[in-house]
């Protein structure tokens, strides 16, 4: 199926849950919360929101046949995503789906019976939210969003497309044992790679400009955007930021890329979605979360927009050979330390006009 006819079906069968509920009244509708601590409109949000849609379609559950879903967008409000938590409890839907480590927290505070399957959570077990990643305990499972040790990844890529770069801002949510946790390997890795690292402590909105500005006064400065609730609800700021101040960035999720950022790695956040529909069917099947491990992603890309590069004065990166609208195979010097062996690179066609919504990005994929 089509990704504009699977998104009419949707809209069509949202719009008509009333009608058919009352037209199958022998089939009972489950209803499924989904809370995301991120704003519809962030980096990647609407891909992963679908990618979750055609999961369960593809499992056999069809909204407005036999689920309804209700979404809720924190819009990286706390207070907000806490407000959206009680609502859906309110309803006692028959499980949740929470979407990053905000919408996770306030969750599982909020209930300790319902269940839940949680997204791109970066450290479930320091967070506290499952005992163990191969038995969870409690109402609580889902997809980590990577291993720590992935953190030290971006430094290697920043010194590889950017070797003058000497230090680095790294910009991270101090609130949570998440943004802690991958400064500390960041900051682990640093002397092997000869980059002094830094941390930005993301706030409020009106600091972060200011912060970068201050940093972008030194020489030889890149940054680091670690994973976190706060920087996809500012990403235009910090992408127009580090263009404005000459800074090479590396990113966590390719969408950052797509809206001007120059290079991001890490798992492909869209199947993690996808993946979480397959434990919500066996949870509405009758399975515990208890019982389902917590899953690693399996997926993971790195993505470097072109242009930015180019603008940048990354020449190395422009001079590799590739074609337009080509797909090959073969090994990529940007991933030689991170130990991935299985490689697809692909040179995506795209209108340059519009460089922050349509771009010219060579996608490598990466499989463990």
């Amino acid at each position: 199926m089509r990704r504009r006819e699977f998104i009419a079906l949707i809209g069509g069968a949202a719009a008509a849950w009333p009608l058919a509920a009352r037209a199958q009244q022998g089939e009972r509708i489950r209803l499924v919360g989904f809370l995301e601590g991120v704003s519809a409109d962030a980096p990647g949000a609407k891909a992963r929101h679908l990618a979750f849609l055609e999961g369960l379609q593809q499992l056999g559950w069809t909204p407005g046949r036999n689920v309804r879903i209700d979404v809720r967008w924190g819009g990286g409000d706390e207070a907000e995503t806490r407000k959206h938590a009680a609502e859906l409890i309110a309803l006692a839907p028959d499980m949740i789906l929470a979407g990053g480590t905000t919408a996770s927290e306030v969750m599982l505070k909020t209930t300790h019976s319902i269940p839940i399957v949680f997204v791109v959570v970066p450290d479930p077990v320091g967070s506290g939210y499952v005992k163990r990643l191969s038995q969870p305990g409690g109402n609580a499972t889902g997809f980590m969003m990577f291993e720590y040790n992935l953190c030290g990844k971006w430094l290697e890529l920043l010194k590889e497309i950017a070797p003058s770069v000497t230090h680095a801002a790294v910009l991270r949510d101090p609130a949570v044992a998440a943004g802690i946790g991958q400064f500390a390997v960041i900051q682990s890795v640093a002397p092997s790679v000869g980059i002094e690292v830094s941390p930005i402590d993301l706030r409020e909105s009106a600091e972060i400009e200011p912060a970068i500005a201050d940093f972008a006064q030194s020489l030889n400065g890149g940054m680091i955007v670690t994973a976190n609730i706060i920087t996809p609800v500012h990403s235009n700021l910090i992408i127009a930021a580090a263009a404005r101040y000459k800074l090479p960035a590396v990113y966590v999720q390719r969408p950052f890329v797509a809206a001007g950022g120059l290079m991001s790695y890490g798992p492909n956040f869209a199947d993690q979605y996808r993946r979480a529909a397959g434990y919500v069917d066996r949870i509405l099947k009758g399975e515990k979360p208890a019982d389902l491990p917590v899953q690693a992603p399996n997926k993971y890309e790195l993505a470097i927009n072109l242009k930015t590069a180019k603008a940048l004065g990354l020449s190395s990166i422009l001079a590799r050979p590739r074609r337009r609208r080509d797909r090959v195979s073969g090994q990529c010097p940007l991933l030689t330390q991170s130990g991935h062996r299985r490689i697809k690179i692909a040179a995506v066609q795209s209108d340059l006009q519009t460089p922050f919504r349509r771009i010219l990005i060579p996608a490598v994929i990466a499989c463990r």
